[in-house]
């Protein structure tokens, strides 16, 4: 009992502790229970009110759209205002005066600005890949070969996975030493232990090839999942259209190329803006691989981070995060725009 109060309690502190989002919120609710309560025993008495949401049955929506509205964009409003404010770096104790924009400016002039934008852009390669491997496994299972429904199950287990177990799995793969990558190489006859003492073969442990290392195996995440949406997609195509250009002397290759793979372009554009968004927020499987002190594979979200929960610089950890923000809507939106588009 003493932990859920203890749970209660920060939930509360994290909101508004002096209680007045609660006693509000409690007052909604025993207003609920009270109109619940007259409808069912007393209907005569509400029964106006019952009529007018009868008829204006959006009303109920208010609620849910409150919540919205304080837990997404007032909490992002103040995050911005954090981000101007004057709370000094390395202080707890919290002041939300207006301190300028200094914060902005100590961002991007930071020798980790440029690095962490980079990596976070890097991760985006991950999308073509994902697709040119998705679009392959989506044509091979299109086949009907025998044994692909398990191979479907197969190859979207991973995107099942969190990123943490995801994480965790392939950073024992890329050890170095005993990883399951290198003694695979090894059966094959490659020399691993001369080339770990020249620098070579170490993955996620090499400055030089931790970003690579990262985006296999996000490939390795995503690319099963992409494959089932296009294998949907190419479902949806109606089998007269194929059987129609079957009957004008069409082969199959040119059935996928011509008249199928067009036809995929809504699929398409679902598949960049998941990817796009996952790539954006792999915060959690970048630290489950290689943790969050590494910084040549420091993200926008991994800096953050460390500037609010290893340094307490928690005005300049916003001002990070208003960035990313911003960068998510002027990559996701347009991307966004042309699915809609598309479709």
């Amino acid at each position: 009992m003493d932990q859920v109060g203890e749970f209660f309690e920060n939930l509360g502190y994290m909101t508004f502790s002096d209680g007045g989002f609660w006693i509000f919120a409690g007052i909604i609710v025993a207003v609920i229970l009270v109109y619940q309560l007259l409808l069912r025993f007393a209907p005569k008495v509400v029964a106006p009110i019952h009529n007018f949401l009868k008829k204006h049955p959006m009303v109920w929506l208010i609620i849910p759209a409150a919540l919205l509205i304080y837990f997404v964009y007032v909490s992002l409003g103040w995050n911005l205002w954090v981000s101007v404010s004057d709370w000094e770096n390395g202080q707890l104790e919290a002041t939300f005066g207006w301190g300028g924009f200094g914060n902005y400016a100590k961002m991007f002039t930071s020798p980790d600005f440029w690095p962490s934008l980079k990596n976070t852009l890097l991760l985006f390669c991950l999308i073509p890949i994902c697709l040119l491997l998705g679009l392959g496994l989506a044509l091979l299972m299109d086949q009907a070969l025998k044994g692909t429904a398990v191979f479907r199950t197969l190859i979207l287990l991973p995107f099942a996975l969190s990123f943490v177990v995801t994480g965790t799995v392939w950073a024992y793969m890329y050890r170095p030493t005993g990883g399951v990558l290198n003694s695979f190489l090894q059966i094959l006859g490659v020399d691993v232990t001369s080339a770990i003492k020249n620098g070579e073969l170490m993955w996620a442990s090499s400055n030089s090839t931790i970003m690579l290392s990262i985006i296999i195996a996000l490939v390795w995440q995503f690319s099963g999942y992409v494959a089932v949406i296009f294998l949907a997609a190419i479902k949806n195509v109606p089998v007269s259209v194929v059987n129609a250009a079957k009957l004008d002397g069409a082969y199959m290759p040119r059935i996928y190329f011509k008249l199928i793979i067009p036809q995929l372009k809504g699929a398409m554009g679902s598949c960049i803006t998941i990817l796009a968004m996952y790539a954006l927020r792999s915060f959690d499987f970048i630290v489950s691989l290689v943790g969050y002190t590494t910084s040549s594979a420091w993200t926008l979200p991994i800096w953050m981070y460390n500037e609010a929960f290893q340094n307490n610089n928690f005005a300049y950890s916003a001002a990070i995060s208003s960035f990313l923000l911003a960068l998510v809507l002027v990559l996701i939106l347009p991307l966004t725009y042309w699915t809609n588009k598309r479709r």
